[in-house]
């Protein structure tokens, strides 16, 4: 008899054994760190650098690091839109019988697999998009703004004098990440049944149809768990543009650490932000997948 995956675990003995093993592993750990270090915690500058009071206003408002969580925030969701249409395009294209798409595909996995991500977006920011971004005159068109619209491109795009840092960001973390999710989707794409494309054939669904109705949504369905996976790596390796100048969580994290000397506390801080927002990712992605394995078992 195996255990039934659906039932409730209880909490039992072990698990609170191991719960109280832990936090005195972590209680050993900080004695021992405090002792050699002999590091005088203080934590007082933290509310100062999370929030401020608008001295006109009188409102309390994010402060630096708590904008540098937020501009993570977009910066993620763009990378990971931009990703998934890129990624899925290379992927579909990799799948394909002709071999010009197979080549493209290929070569751009290829280049951008075995180039740490480091190197890749200095190339990409001091050569490309240093040279391409500004040409599209998206500084010019930023310092055009009315009030109003300047405050609608600072909340889903960050501030409009940092935009096209931003956007290089952005694009650059969305290329690199496209290579991987273009090897998921592909895997996917193969491993869907060849007896379920041959079924779909034999009731006169054209090829478009086959993909579009049979080959797709299945491939999705089982490439969900390792893009769930690929998506919060992303937004941990989203600390490196802080490299190129975007204000994002690492970025004004180390602003602040060298401003005010409190080194361990800001990134103690800055590592919870991004434990939180990838463990509610990582807990979203996990209801999908759940809600959409009883779907297809209905």
């Amino acid at each position: 008899m195996y255990p039934d995956p659906d039932r409730k675990r209880r909490f039992g003995l072990l698990d609170a054994v191991l719960i109280a093993l832990a936090i005195g592993f972590v209680g050993f750990l900080w004695y021992r760190v405090s002792d050699v270090l002999v590091y005088k915690w203080n934590w007082s500058v933290l509310p100062r650098v999370l929030v401020r009071q608008n001295p006109e206003t009188g409102w309390w408002e994010p402060n630096n690091l708590l904008l540098g969580f937020l501009t993570t925030i977009r910066l993620s969701i763009w990378a990971m839109v931009i990703a998934s249409l890129l990624g899925t395009a290379l992927g579909v294209m990799a799948s394909r019988v002709r071999l010009l798409p197979r080549l493209t595909t290929s070569a751009y996995v290829a280049l951008i697999r075995n180039i740490p991500p480091l190197v890749f977006l200095f190339i990409f920011y001091f050569f490309i998009s240093s040279q391409v971004i500004p040409l599209i005159g998206l500084d010019a068109w930023a310092r055009t703004l009315g009030p109003g619209a300047a405050r609608i491109v600072g909340i889903f795009l960050g501030p409009p004098e940092t935009l096209e840092n931003f956007a290089a960001g952005t694009i650059s973390l969305a290329m690199f990440e496209a290579a991987y999710i273009a090897v998921i989707i592909r895997a996917g794409i193969a491993a869907v049944p060849e007896t379920q494309i041959e079924a779909a054939k034999s009731v006169g669904l054209r090829p478009g149809q086959v993909f579009r109705l049979v080959t797709f949504p299945q491939a999705l369905r089982a490439v969900t768990p390792p893009l769930a996976n690929q998506f919060i790596m992303l937004v941990k390796d989203s600390s490196i543009v802080s490299l190129i100048s975007v204000q994002e969580l690492t970025f004004a994290g180390t602003e602040i650490a060298n401003s005010t000397m409190r080194r361990f506390e800001i990134y103690i801080t800055v590592a919870a932000f991004y434990f939180a927002l990838c463990f509610l990712l990582s807990r979203l992605f996990a209801r999908m997948e759940d809600r959409a394995r009883r779907r297809s078992a209905l």
